[in-house]
């Protein structure tokens, strides 16, 4: 037997990327903790992060290719066999000369690991197809809109300085269960406790009493949905009460009075009956952050799929900066990180269009390269001219995160040729042709491109293989980028083709910048200082040397280089969080831009609501049970990609349908017993859990479940298989500006299952 050995290993299981240490034996991982001596986690870790070795282990994870053959059933075969029939899928359907034939969709796990940042734009560049979706218009594209129309940048996201502000607030967010989500956030428990420590304030608006919200001083029940009312009512307080006061930022703001126009009517008052929370508490939470020495404004999932999810997260900003709390300590700030672009002078910019260019079925206008995720159904089963017939999934299951699964999954089986990338056999990976699995998370290298732009502290760390790769067993970065090759028509092109084509073009474009260390030196050269195991590793080397802190090739021997981050395997604290604007805006303007016109259009929508409903037109439910829908997250799962493993099942991670006291005894629903969920696009069975953390009004249920389609490979999870809600939307409640399916505060009719009786 192997003697036992430590190791390090950043967790790839949720958006905190705590450090971890584990223990491998006869390499499987036998045990595993947190670092303390990590410099962002510090020893902190969730069940998640504990789980790492099961789910390392989980005997459902496929570990060889998987191709469809002429009797249309999966078998394993080789690596060479798999890519020669991706080659020949592809190429069938790109050599007709329609690139719009292919789609690609892409699953948030692909952040989650250092290959699923580094290829996939390689790949759609490649591909040149239109036909982009990804699980962001199921999540997060609202945050990316309002950042793009408020900074120039749709990657330009502040994040809450958790641990410098005085007062918090939280909007449609649970960090307690998510453990933060586009807030890099380690041990988000722990810092709203010393937030209360040191005589600060947390307040939570959900219509949920989620764990969060059990911790705060304030929690305000509001009726989902009306997020962006309640906030446009602390924006017209601000004005009316004269609290306006953008401190420093102010000689960088522009449209500051247009937005005070925009908020006439919005007053507390006006807009107390659609929120369900008092003029009052409005009014007061408005003076508080106004007052509050340092404030930072949180919002994320509740807020964002909802029908009116950009403006509610362009909201949060608008508030953060008439109160002085954008871009200063203790409010809402911007990260640097280590692979970033390093800062250039400030300047006018490009800006940010959205509707380039809309859906070929529906007209659903891009934004930010994507189409809505649920429009895919409609894209593959309309016939025509640019209708998909092949799919490529990069570890993505859209046939439980989008709306209407049912319609996803009947479209899926129509194509002519689909390729997925992804570990297991699930609810959408079960229709490929082609199944290529990465290698398990300890035979791979973790740096986290994607979360280090949004953490709360700057730093970087990376972490190597805890456990060599089987011989023939290619990493998750040769996978992709001989997928890359066979999209481009070159699958016998050797794999370090595609990095070294990156290096080149990165390095001739540092080349070429004036502000750049590098400027007028010669590529090439640039390119044989580069160090790393592979191309990957040589293409990270590259962006910390050429990013904000990097040692730019020479021109500061202090910086960052591959070499200097792997002598520090606990990471390395690059500071505080530092304001950043006006070096991060984008805009034509080059200030913060903040009454885009995109958004006045949609105040205009969101009045035209709030009067709909004082003239009666509007009850916030058109159900005869009276009740609308949220999601919920669990600690022990992420979306769902993690309902396979037996130490994350039970306790409260389970598939219920939450109801309040009230409304389970008006609807005749006992604890236990079964109820049925109805919404415009179908209707789902759930066992009832009654209980008091749901406000009256709202019924909950959570996301990813639904694992009882045949034909997948997911035992634990087929044996529990829970409801997909999803399937209770037809596809057609959107945020306009950026595509997201409304996933929360739709209405649903709910009423008890009868039960069967036996004559």
């Amino acid at each position: 037997m192997a003697e036992t050995a430590p190791a390090l290993r950043i967790c790839p299981l949720c958006e905190a990327t705590c450090g971890l240490t584990v223990t491998v034996e006869d390499e499987r991982i036998t045990a595993v903790r947190g670092d303390r001596e990590d410099v962002f986690s510090r020893g902190f870790i969730c069940p998640k992060g504990a789980s790492f070795g099961e789910l390392d282990e989980d005997p459902d994870r496929l570990t060889r290719p998987l191709v469809r053959g002429a009797d249309g059933e999966l078998r394993e075969t080789g690596w060479d066999e798999a890519f020669a029939a991706v080659a020949a899928g592809l190429g069938g359907v790109l050599g007709r000369g329609d690139p719009q034939a292919v789609a690609l969709f892409l699953g948030n796990p692909n952040v989650h690991t250092m290959a699923g940042s580094l290829y996939p734009p390689v790949l759609m560049s490649v591909l040149r197809t239109r036909n982009v979706f990804t699980a962001s218009t199921l999540d997060q594209m609202p945050k990316h809109v309002s950042s793009g129309l408020l900074y120039g940048d749709a990657f330009a996201i502040p994040v809450p300085d958790v641990d410098r502000t005085d007062h918090l607030l939280v909007i449609g967010a649970n960090p307690l269960d998510s453990n933060g989500s586009l807030a890099t956030a380690p041990d988000f428990p722990g810092k709203l406790k010393r937030l209360r420590r040191r005589g600060g304030r947390l307040t939570v608006v959900d219509p949920r009493r989620t764990r969060t919200a059990k911790l705060a001083d304030r929690h305000l029940a509001v009726r989902p949905g009306s997020d962006a009312l309640l906030l446009m009512a602390m924006v017209q307080v601000l004005f009316a009460e004269g609290l306006v006061e953008t401190g420093e930022l102010g000689a960088h703001l522009s449209g500051v009075e247009e937005v005070g126009r925009l908020a006439e009517g919005f007053t507390p008052e006006a807009v107390a009956d659609a929120c369900d929370v008092p003029a009052a508490e409005i009014r007061a939470l408005a003076r508080e952050i106004a007052g509050a020495g340092r404030a930072a404004v949180y919002g994320r999932v509740g807020s964002s799929t909802v029908e009116f999810g950009t403006l509610t997260n362009w909201l949060v900003d608008v508030l953060s900066a008439l109160t002085g709390n954008l871009d200063r300590p203790g409010g809402a700030m911007f990260p640097l990180s280590a692979t970033a672009r390093a800062p250039r002078p400030p300047a006018p910019g490009k800006g940010f269009a959205l509707g380039r260019w809309r859906s070929r079925v529906s007209g659903h206008p891009e934004a930010k390269s994507e189409l809505p995720t649920a429009a895919l159904a409609e894209e593959i089963s309309t016939p025509g001219e640019g209708q998909v017939r092949a799919l490529v999934t990069l570890a993505g299951n859209p046939v439980l995160s989008a709306p209407d699964g049912a319609a996803l999954d009947e479209a899926l089986s129509g194509l002519e040729f689909m390729v997925s990338v992804d570990p297991y056999l699930n609810e959408t990976t079960r229709h490929a042709h082609v199944v290529l699995p990465p290698p398990r998370p300890s035979r791979s290298a973790h740096f986290d491109f994607a979360f280090n732009g949004f953490a709360v502290h700057n730093q970087v760390r990376y972490t190597r293989p805890v456990v060599e790769r089987a011989e023939g067993e290619p990493s998750e970065s040769e996978i992709l980028a001989r997928l890359v090759l066979c999209a481009s028509g070159t699958p016998e092109a050797d794999p370090g083709s595609v990095d070294e084509m990156v290096i080149g073009g990165a390095l001739a474009k540092a080349v070429a910048e004036p502000h750049s260390p590098v400027h007028g030196r010669d590529p090439s050269e640039l390119a044989k200082a580069l160090t790393g195991r592979d191309g990957a590793e040589r293409r990270l080397d590259m962006m910390l040397r050429l990013g904000p802190y990097g040692e730019g090739f020479g021109a500061d021997p202090e910086g960052l280089t591959l070499e200097k981050v792997l002598a520090h395997p606990h990471g390395i604290d690059l500071g505080p969080l530092r304001p950043r604007v006006p070096e991060v805006l984008r805009t034509r303007s080059g200030t913060v831009e903040l009454c885009p016109e995109p958004l006045v259009g949609e105040v205009a929508r969101l009045r035209g609501a709030l009067r709909a409903r004082a003239d009666g037109a509007g009850s916030g439910s058109s159900s005869g049970s009276g009740l609308v829908l949220v999601g919920r997250r669990h600690l022990r799962s992420n979306n769902s990609w993690m309902h396979n493993l037996p130490a994350l099942r039970g306790g409260t991670n389970r598939c219920t349908l939450q109801i309040h006291p009230e409304d389970a005894a008006r609807l005749g629903l006992t604890e236990g017993a079964q109820a049925r969920v109805k919404g415009d696009g179908g209707e789902v069975e759930a066992p009832v859990e009654i209980t008091e953390a749901v406000r009256t009004g709202v019924v909950s249920l959570p996301h990813g479940w639904g694992h009882d389609r045949p034909g997948t490979r997911t035992r634990v999870a087929s044996a529990e298989p829970g409801v997909n809600v999803n399937q209770l939307l037809d596809g057609t409640l959107l945020d306009p500006l950026s595509g997201t399916a409304v996933l929360n505060g739709f209405p649903v009719q709910v009423a008890p299952v009868a039960p069967v009786t036996v004559a």
